[in-house]
């Protein structure tokens, strides 16, 4: 009967344990779920219901699973679980504690995040940013595309533990462009201000700039609260 030779054991056994280490550090990720984030203080300049609050946290969810600290529910399930519960737009930023409790359950998830946009659009010399931003006076659909400035966005969360109500994290995104230009850019955007989160053409824009910079700290700080949870 042929024998390994003892090194080749300790081989074998350094390489079990490289596929085991992956293995269990993928069911050690805590389960989170992203609800639309609220952005009820924002000046509605956009033509269009367009849901600002669904596209930030899109990009939140995409910058998490890029990431792979957590395991994150799909969105689709979670609006399917809230239609079920008829929550409203008005609980996003701050559900009760019976609504966390509830969606946590339906969704089986520990953890549930949300938020609010703060910040969203143009900054000039004679805009200033308050908790309520940007008038239509300075901002009409028409002059989408065409005013210049410097966009600003800002972003914060929350994480909370479903089963207590607990705060287990805070998380703020506050980034303006590092150059000025269009709000938005060219084709449709230019008349309708339509949005589309995600897309090469909005990252281009200075809007889409500050938009992803905001994101990306955010993501940043609520993967680094990961050594907090459980």
């Amino acid at each position: 009967m042929r024998r390994f030779h003892p090194g080749s054991w300790l081989l074998l056994t350094i390489a079990l344990l490289t596929l085991a280490i992956p293995a269990a550090a993928q069911s050690n990720r805590p389960t989170v779920a992203l609800l639309d984030f609220d952005f009820a203080s924002i000046q509605h300049w956009w033509s269009g219901n367009q849901d600002i609050g669904k596209g930030i946290a899109d990009m939140i969810v995409d910058g998490l699973v890029e990431d792979g600290t957590y395991r994150v529910i799909e969105r689709k399930r979670i609006s399917d679980v809230l239609a079920e519960q008829d929550f409203s737009n008005s609980d996003r930023a701050d559900p009760s504690q019976g609504q966390v409790v509830k969606i946590g359950k339906a969704l089986g998830v520990k953890y549930l995040i949300v938020g609010s946009v703060t910040k969203f659009g143009m900054e000039d010399k004679n805009t200033r940013f308050g908790g309520s931003v940007l008038g239509r006076r300075n901002f009409g659909v028409g002059d989408v595309g065409t005013k210049k400035g410097k966009a600003s966005v800002a972003v914060t969360a929350r994480m909370i533990d479903t089963t207590t109500g607990e705060i287990m994290a805070s998380a703020k995104g506050d980034a303006t462009s590092s150059r000025s230009g269009l709000l938005l850019g060219g084709g449709a955007n230019r008349v309708s201000g339509h949005i589309e989160f995600g897309s090469s053409n909005f990252r281009d824009t200075v809007l889409g700039e500050a938009t992803e910079a905001a994101i990306l700290q955010v993501v940043e700080k609520l993967i680094a609260a990961r050594n907090r949870l459980e």
